[in-house]
């Protein structure tokens, strides 16, 4: 079994239904959720005029291999209502995958780790919530460690509730 750890968010439709409805997907499609962050409300990175995302990180165990866990992520999406018109636009669901164990994959499909995480506050929060002393396998540095020396200065705020 692999460890995987996956960042959920969406900014469309009801989000917090989305959020429910695909971690009940991941379950039933890549393996078992060992944690979960709670959820944290971020505004948009990137294109900033749209609606406040809601995001969380989560830790799963499984035997599938990277690119069966990027098809069912994708999957996944699509049944929630993903419509992908625009980077980093509005979405009903975005899965990504931040770890699979230590493996580092940098192919035009897939870039494991997530090339971005060091310079997301909305990604670093909730997964420093649930490892934070995990190692990234290129930057040597604990999650941790990524999100003390973040400089993302968006507001990502831990919803209570």
């Amino acid at each position: 079994m692999c460890k995987v750890y996956l960042l959920l968010g969406g900014n469309l439709g009801n989000r917090e239904n989305n959020i429910s409805l695909a971690l009940n997907y991941l379950e039933k499609e890549i393996g078992v959720i060992c944690k979960k962050s709670s959820i944290y409300e971020t505004k948009a990175w990137g294109l900033r005029h749209q609606p406040d995302f809601l995001n969380l990180a989560v830790e799963m165990k499984t035997d599938l291999k990277p690119l069966d866990i990027l098809k069912r992520t994708q999957e996944i999406e699509n049944l929630l209502g993903r419509r992908r018109e625009e980077k980093w636009g509005a979405r009903t669901m975005d899965i990504d995958i931040l770890f699979h164990d230590d493996i580092i994959i940098q192919t035009k499909e897939l870039t494991i780790p997530h090339h971005l995480i060091m310079d997301r506050m909305f990604v670093l929060k909730p997964l420093n919530e649930i490892a934070p002393n995990l190692i990234h396998p290129i930057l040597n540095q604990t999650i941790d460690q990524l999100l003390k020396s973040c400089l993302d200065t968006l507001l990502v705020k831990q919803r209570i509730t």
